[in-house]
């Protein structure tokens, strides 16, 4: 691939499309070709997204993969779950990788997408070829990915959070409890229910998805069960909490007997890993730390009364939990730096 790589978004008025357009106009490797949004076809981007006005300078279009094909190197695929699965094959026949940040090609079981989405899966054959693109357990399979499925934000947080104890088998696996919040922004842009109503939000947590019925859940189990080397069941409870952005995830597991200096294994496990943040012994993530970046901040602690370890993670759902990630996916897969387009002076607007 050239040096300066045609992209184009597919679904770029959501809330990570909009994070797409806005890290990507900052990349140094990149230009934005194509933008398509159905409510905003015919419109410039800026119509949708007011923020990169005078930065992107393109006309939002109605998707046609012909064209997609044509203008694009690589195409991110932003929309709802079913389109990348309809769209995703045609486009990488022609030899224009894909970057899905819907769930379509996250679940390595067809089964497991069916049952917890409610439809079966148009491209079964396609599964097995996806890339899970979560780049701290998966870097050297995306390198050469063609289909690279973006991970969810909770999967991402969780995933982080319990990897380094998981692979050195330090915990109980049948132990493991996954708290959750999340800001509004991830129900997306066009979820327009009572619950998401700002006078209803405001000044109030309250739980969702409870007793394991949230979609996430296969994706969480499925990535620990890959870093464990056996099948794992969590209890996971996400929150809805009245922000507009991040994911604060707090994991909670039994320890084995002697588990050592967890503060260096975790430092140790994330060493050449640009993008996650040990924090010192005794301080711990905030939402805020993390808005607008690409990084996950990692704190943790044993509760020795107990012998339990408690590990928080936090992480801007946009970003390290969508858009970042998924360019984080694109550089690795394209041969480019893994920071580039995703440093500090980069992603601020």
């Amino acid at each position: 691939m050239t040096d300066r790589l045609r992209v184009g978004i597919v679904g770029v008025s959501g809330y990570g499309g909009g994070e797409l357009a806005r890290l990507l106009a900052g990349h140094p490797n990149v230009e934005l070709t194509y933008v398509t949004s159905g409510t905003y076809a015919g419109k410039p981007l800026s119509a949708a997204l007011p923020g990169v006005a005078k930065r992107i300078d393109l006309v939002c279009e109605k998707f046609d993969a012909q064209t997609a094909i044509d203008r694009c190197d690589v195409v991110f695929l932003a929309g709802e779950a079913g389109l990348a699965m309809e769209h995703a094959p045609a486009l990488i026949e022609a030899g224009k990788p894909v970057i899905d940040l819907s769930a379509d090609f996250r679940l390595k079981n067809p089964a497991h997408y069916a049952q917890w989405y409610k439809s079966e899966h148009k491209a079964q054959d396609w599964i097995e070829r996806a890339t899970y693109g979560l780049p701290e357990l998966n870097k050297e399979a995306i390198k050469s990915s063609k289909l690279i499925a973006n991970p969810g934000c909770y999967p991402t947080s969780a995933a982080l959070a319990l990897a380094p104890l998981l692979a050195a088998d330090l915990i109980d696996r049948k132990s493991i409890i996954i708290d959750s919040h999340s800001g509004v922004s991830g129900a997306g842009r066009s979820k327009f229910g009572l619950d998401f109503h700002f006078s209803e939000v405001n000044e109030s947590i309250k739980p969702y998805g409870v007793a394991g019925v949230h979609r996430h859940v296969p994706e969480i189990e499925q990535s620990l069960s890959q870093i464990a080397g056996e099948p794992i069941l969590i209890t996971f409870t996400p929150h809805l909490s009245p922000i507009t952005r991040g994911i604060l995830t707090t994991a909670y597991a039994n320890l084995k007997a002697d588990a050592g200096d967890l503060q260096a294994l975790f430092n140790t496990y994330y060493a050449d890993e640009p993008f996650v943040v040990i924090l010192d012994a005794g301080q711990f993530p905030a939402t805020k730390h993390t808005q607008g970046t690409n990084y996950c901040h990692i704190g943790l602690a044993v509760d020795t009364r107990t012998n339990r370890v408690i590990v928080i993670s936090a992480i801007d759902n946009l970003v390290k939990g969508a858009a970042g990630q998924a360019i984080q996916n694109m550089n690795l897969a394209c041969g480019f730096d893994e920071t580039a387009g995703l440093t500090m002076a980069a992603m601020w607007p």
